[in-house]
C-alpha cells in the first residue's frame, strides 16, 4: 500500500449527501438536501431542447456565451446598480460552489487567515485549508444569526486575507441588512482585504425585505468577488451553471485558475439561460412563490411542538427542537428519519465546533403534498 498523507484529514462525505442516502434507505420524505421536487419551467427545457437541436454543443468560451454575460451585466445593472464589464468582469461557472472554490484557489496562500461566520454553508472551509489558508470562525448565536460587527473588528489584524458573507443565508434562512454591509464597508476601508460573497439565494427573499448584495455599495464592490446560482434561481440544481462577478484585476487572477479547473461550462444550457433570462419575471417572481410555499409549511406546523423564527430569505427553515427532546441534533435527525420518515440536517454540522443548540434545518423547496406529508410528521412529534 502507498503511504498518502491526506491534504483534508478530517473530511469525511458531506452530511447532505449522508442525509439523502438515508433517506432513500429508509424512503423518508426528504426535507434534508436543498433541492425542489417540482420541475422547472416547461419553456426553459424547451429553449434547452432548442439549444441541443440547433447544434450549440461543443466548447463555450471560457468565460461563458457573451450573449450571456451581456445579459448578465444588465440585470446587475438593473438590480444593484453596479456596471459590470461583460468582456472582463463576468464569468460562468459549473455551479456557485466552484466559483467559491475557484476565488479562494486564485488568492489564498499559506497563513493567509479568513473570515468565516458560523454556521456555514460546508464548501467554504476545505477550500481554504486546502490551500493552506487558516479559517477564522465567528460564531452566530441561534435563533436570530446576527453578526457580531466589534468581534469581527477585533478578529482582523495583517494576516486577513479575505471575509467570507452569504446573504440571504444557508442554513439559517437569516439576510444581512444594509447596515451590515455597511459595517463590512466600514472595516475593509483602506485594507487589501477581499471579500467573497455567497448570493446565490439572490431572488428568494421575504416580506419586502431587499436583497442587500456588496454590489450595492461601490467601495465593497472595488474588492468583492459575488458568486450567483441558476440552479438555486430556476429550480435546476442539478444543471451546476452559476457565475461569478468581481472588477477585472480580480477577475484576471479567478480566470487563471478556472481555465485550468473547468476550462468551460455547458454549453446548451447557457444558450437556453441567456433566452430565459430575456424576461425577467421569470426571476422577479421568485420571492412570492417561495414566500407562498415558506408561509403554507408554518401554518401547517404552528401547532407542534417545534419553536421557529420565519425564515426571512432562502428556502430553508430552522426550528428548535429543545421542546422535544434534549438529544444531540445529530441523534435526533437520525431518530426522525429511522422512527418518523422524515429528513431534515441537524444544524451543528455548520456550527463552530459543531457546537449543538437543539436545531433543525427543513427545505420547503417542495410540492405542497410533500410539505403537508412533512408537516403531519413534524405536528405528530
Amino acid at each position: 500500500m502507498m503511504n498518502l498523507s491526506s491534504k483534508l484529514p478530517n473530511l469525511g462525505t458531506t452530511i447532505f449527501t449522508k442525509m439523502s442516502q438515508l433517506a432513500q434507505e429508509h424512503n423518508a420524505i426528504n426535507l434534508s438536501q436543498g433541492f425542489p421536487d417540482f420541475p422547472p419551467s416547461p419553456k426553459l427545457l424547451n429553449l434547452v431542447k432548442q439549444a441541443l437541436e440547433e447544434n450549440h454543443n461543443q466548447y463555450a468560451p471560457l468565460a461563458g456565451l457573451r450573449s450571456l454575460r451581456e445579459t448578465l451585466a444588465e440585470k446587475l445593472q438593473k438590480s444593484y446598480q453596479q456596471k459590470y464589464s461583460a468582456e472582463n468582469e463576468i464569468t460562468i461557472t459549473a455551479g456557485a460552489t466552484q466559483a467559491i472554490f475557484t476565488a479562494i484557489s486564485a488568492f489564498i496562500k499559506p497563513k493567509d487567515e479568513v473570515i468565516i461566520f458560523k454556521p456555514a454553508y460546508d464548501c467554504y472551509e476545505p477550500a481554504i485549508e486546502l490551500y493552506a489558508g487558516k479559517p477564522i470562525l465567528i460564531e452566530m448565536k441561534a435563533p436570530e444569526y446576527e453578526i457580531d460587527w466589534q468581534e469581527v473588528s477585533a478578529k482582523i489584524n495583517a494576516n486577513t486575507k479575505m471575509i467570507v458573507i452569504n446573504t440571504p443565508h444557508n442554513p439559517t434562512g437569516t439576510v444581512l441588512e444594509k447596515e451590515d454591509l455597511l459595517q463590512l464597508q466600514q472595516l475593509t476601508e483602506n485594507t487589501d482585504i477581499l471579500v467573497l460573497s455567497d448570493e446565490v439565494y439572490e431572488h428568494l427573499i421575504f416580506d419586502g425585505r431587499e436583497h442587500q448584495s456588496v454590489a450595492r455599495f461601490p467601495e465593497l464592490a472595488k474588492r468583492s468577488l459575488i458568486t450567483y446560482s441558476f440552479g438555486k434561481t430556476f429550480h435546476v440544481t442539478g444543471w451546476k451553471v452559476g457565475y461569478c462577478v468581481a472588477p477585472e484585476t480580480l477577475m484576471k487572477e479567478f480566470r487563471k485558475v478556472h481555465q485550468y479547473n473547468v476550462f468551460c461550462v455547458n454549453h446548451p444550457m447557457q444558450w437556453a439561460l441567456n433566452e430565459y433570462l430575456q424576461n425577467p419575471e421569470h426571476y422577479l417572481e421568485l420571492s412570492d412563490f417561495y414566500q407562498k410555499k415558506r408561509d403554507f409549511f408554518l401554518a401547517q406546523i404552528k401547532d407542534s411542538r417545534f419553536k421557529f423564527i420565519p425564515a426571512q430569505g432562502t428556502y430553508f427553515q430552522t426550528a428548535s427542537y429543545s421542546n422535544i427532546s434534549d438529544e444531540k441534533d445529530t441523534d435526533f435527525a437520525l431518530r426522525l428519519i429511522k422512527e418518523k420518515g422524515l429528513a431534515t440536517i441537524p444544524v451543528s454540522v455548520f456550527n463552530k465546533n459543531q457546537k449543538d443548540e437543539l436545531m433543525l434545518r427543513f427545505c420547503f423547496a417542495k410540492k405542497k403534498e410533500t410539505l403537508l406529508k412533512a408537516a403531519e410528521i413534524i405536528t405528530s412529534i
